[in-house]
């Protein structure tokens, strides 16, 4: 940053008060990140797309110089992705006109043949600086990194992705070579700085804030020095200045002493980030926008026209009508992580020869909140969106403590009723009952999870070590929608609040 500061100060220095020219020696980047096909407002109101892009719309009338950029995962997550694949979000990625993606983990959902199919119609630039696609079918559409002229200034855009190792599913990404995410950031910010003149660098990324495991974007900041901004996604952060209460910052210091701004939007669409890097001043001004109903009567009517051959698939759907809920059940709360975790074990129970232990789940993998009052067939599709299925394993103890130790650090996934788990000051856990014994590490405990985890998915490789003895031939919200309509009879649902992984 001080090496942009100081050649900026020299500019302003010499410049005259003309307000016209001083405006022209800045560069406006809007940016979304996990915005996970949210198309439509959000139960809560707030996001959707068409409001997002009144808002670009008024930046670029305002503005001589703006880039909209996106920081991963545009898709997954609505049912436009379980029926569509992509082609909706990507239609509404060139509507809304961006100019440079990088990929996100869900982006490889449907494996890579699915992904350059959505790409090749995209006029926005992709970047990656640190996969090597080289023989991959992704190869064509990527450049390791991308420069924005603004008058005479440079600004150097490179794309840092996450390790597929154990956070994307095997097979779905063939042909991608990880590169060190640090290294690979470091090496083409120094030659964007030091070759290619720029004056300032962007770093956009999608490996999260300060995930565990990392690198995230906080330790990329800190080992940089050649990295202005980093506009980031994946951890579904929410970075805004504005909340000084908040603990995410958004500047970081970085290896030699300078600031880095940190940026990240949430999730959902629900805000539009907006940095600005001003040549003139030597600065970069970072805020949060939110994507409101204020925005509804500025929406033209003909932009909906292009959802028109989408939404009867998804509104049929959403108004199928299979069960209830007594009250609101939050997806990242343990009332609705115990229900599906419960349910886990059921299935299990049902697919084995003999009951099943225990059961777990990720919360990562439940993608939506269920309402108070009716739940539909969509409802279920959109909560538990990817093609998992149940399976059962054998599974020695010593291997399961380290699978729910895991879990811990990331702060607590889903465990069925057999469960309680009290977690440390680092999440590792002091203690694990399940059937109200103390876990045996020399046992073999019978486990009902997903397939994604006993692959080793979000970092669960201990339960790579498990022996499968079945599993379903259905996915897994086929089997929670047949629970909804025929086991429960369309009655609401039970509800434990029980909170089974606690400090």
């Amino acid at each position: 940053m001080q090496q942009f500061i100081l050649k900026s100060l020299a500019v302003a220095f010499i410049a005259t008060s003309m307000s016209v020219a001083a405006r022209g020696e800045r560069l406006v980047l809007l940016h979304t990140n996990d915005t996970h096909s949210q198309i439509d407002p959000l139960d809560n109101g707030k996001g959707g797309v068409f409001r997002r892009k009144v808002l670009i719309d008024s930046v670029r009338a305002a503005e001589p110089n703006v880039m909209l950029v996106d920081a991963g995962d545009a898709v997954q997550g609505t049912l436009f992705f379980n029926l569509y694949g992509g082609e909706t979000e990507h239609k509404m990625m060139n509507l809304l006109g961006y100019d440079l993606a990088i990929l996100g983990n869900h982006d490889f959902d449907n494996g890579v043949d699915a992904l350059a199919k959505n790409i090749e119609a995209d006029s926005a630039t992709w970047i990656t600086t640190n996969y090597d696609l080289k023989g991959s079918v992704l190869d064509r559409f990527f450049q390791p990194y991308y420069i924005k002229k603004v008058g005479d200034k440079k600004v150097g855009f490179i794309g840092v992705n996450l390790d597929p190792k154990g956070m994307i599913a095997e097979g779905n990404y063939d042909g991608v070579k990880y590169l060190d995410a640090i290294k690979a950031a470091n090496a083409t910010a120094w030659h964007l700085k030091h070759n290619e003149r720029a004056d300032a660098v962007v770093a956009v990324t999608h490996i999260g804030y300060e995930p565990i495991p990392g690198p995230g974007d906080v330790d990329l900041a800190r080992q940089s020095e050649d990295i202005d901004l980093i506009i980031g996604g994946h951890s579904h952060t929410l970075i805004n200045p504005a909340d000084t209460g908040s603990k995410y910052r958004s500047k970081v210091v970085n290896a030699i002493g300078d600031t880095v701004v940190v940026a990240q939007v949430g999730k959902s669409g629900q805000y539009l980030g907006e940095s600005v890097i001003d040549f003139d001043k030597g600065k970069i001004d970072y805020r949060v926008i939110p994507v409101d109903s204020r925005l509804d009567s500025r929406i033209n009517p003909a932009w909906g026209e292009m959802l028109k051959p989408y939404r009867q698939g998804v509104d049929s759907l959403m108004n199928v009508k299979i069960g209830s809920t007594p009250v609101a059940l939050k997806n990242d709360e343990a009332p609705l992580l115990n229900l599906v975790s419960d349910f886990v074990k059921s299935r299990g129970d049902g697919i084995s020869d003999k009951t099943v232990d225990l059961a777990i789940v990720n919360k990562g993998g439940i993608r939506r909140s269920l309402p108070k009052g009716s739940v539909t067939e969509g409802m279920i599709m959109m909560m538990m969106p990817f093609n998992n299925s149940v399976l059962v394993m054998d599974i020695k103890g010593s291997d399961l403590k380290e699978a729910i130790d895991i879990m811990g650090i990331r702060g607590g996934d889903g465990v069925s009723r057999e469960v309680n788990a009290t977690m440390g000051s680092d999440g590792r856990c002091t203690s694990i009952m399940i059937g109200g014994k103390p876990i045996d590490p020399e046992r073999t405990y019978r486990l009902a999870t997903i397939d994604y985890l006993a692959n080793g998915g979000d970092y669960m490789e201990p339960l790579t070590r498990g022996k499968v003895i079945s599993r379903s031939d259905s996915v897994l919200y086929d089997d929670l929608i047949d629970w909804f309509r025929i086991t429960n009879k369309g009655k609401k649902v039970k509800i434990d609040s029980t909170q089974r992984m606690h400090h």
